[in-house]
C-alpha cells in the first residue's frame, strides 16, 4: 500500500543492544502491565509507554494520558536513538511525543486495528522491532480489505504514512526463539507517534 515503508535491519546489532539497555532502564521506572480493552478483555501483550504522552486502554476507552495508570508517575523520556530515528525517517521538524512499548510473549497476538487516537494523521507511525520475529499483517482502509503478511525481525523499522497511515494492521504470531537480544525472549515493538496537536 502507498505510504507503507519497510527498512529491514535498519538498526545494527550494536544499536539494538544499546536500545535494549535503554529500555530496561526505563522499564524499571515505568513497569509493564497487562491492559484491558473497553470490552473488558485482557490484551495478550504487556505494555508501557515513553514520552510526554502514553497510549492507554481500559474499560473507559482508548486515550493518551501523561501518567502511568498503575504508578501515577510520568512516563520516562524517549531514548535519544529513537528520537534521531524519527527525525531521519519521519519528520525532522516535529518530534514524536509518544512511544508505545508492546512486549509479546510466545502466544501474544494483536488483532487487525487502526491507529486513530492521534490528533493529526499527517504524522506517521514509526514501528521498531526488537527480539523475536513477528508475522505482521497489513491490509487496507477497511477491515475486510485484502491483507499481506510480512516478517518483522529484530532491527527492522517500518513506517505507516500517507494512505497507509490508517491501514488495518496487526501481529498474527511470534516466532519464539528467533532472537536472543531481549532478556527472557519475546518480541518488543516500539511505535513512535505524534499524539497531541502540533501548534
Amino acid at each position: 500500500m502507498d505510504g507503507f515503508r519497510l527498512f529491514p535491519q535498519y538498526l545494527t546489532p550494536e544499536a539494538q543492544t544499546c536500545l535494549v539497555d535503554d529500555l530496561r532502564q526505563r522499564l524499571a521506572q515505568s513497569p509493564l502491565y497487562q491492559p484491558v480493552t473497553p470490552g473488558r478483555k485482557p490484551m495478550s501483550v504487556r505494555m508501557t509507554n515513553l514520552g510526554a504522552l502514553g497510549w492507554c486502554t481500559d474499560t473507559t476507552g482508548y486515550r493518551y494520558q501523561p501518567l502511568h495508570p498503575l504508578t501515577a508517575q510520568p512516563w520516562p523520556d524517549i531514548p535519544t536513538c529513537l528520537m534521531k530515528l524519527w527525525a531521519d525517517l519521519a519528520d525532522s521538524a516535529v518530534p514524536p511525543d509518544a512511544c508505545l512499548v508492546n512486549v509479546y510473549g510466545p502466544e501474544a497476538r494483536m488483532g487487525l486495528h487502526q491507529d486513530r487516537d492521534e490528533a493529526d494523521f499527517r504524522f506517521p507511525v514509526v514501528s521498531v522491532s526488537l527480539g523475536d520475529t513477528g508475522i505482521f499483517r497489513i491490509g487496507g482502509l477497511k477491515r475486510n480489505d485484502p491483507t499481506q503478511s510480512i516478517r518483522l525481525a529484530s532491527g527492522d523499522v517500518c513506517i505507516l504514512s500517507g494512505r497507509a497511515r490508517l491501514a488495518y494492521h496487526g501481529i498474527d504470531r511470534i516466532l519464539a526463539g528467533s532472537s536472543r537480544i531481549w532478556p527472557g525472549g519475546g518480541r518488543v515493538n516500539l511505535t513512535l507517534r505524534r499524539a497531541a496537536p502540533f501548534v
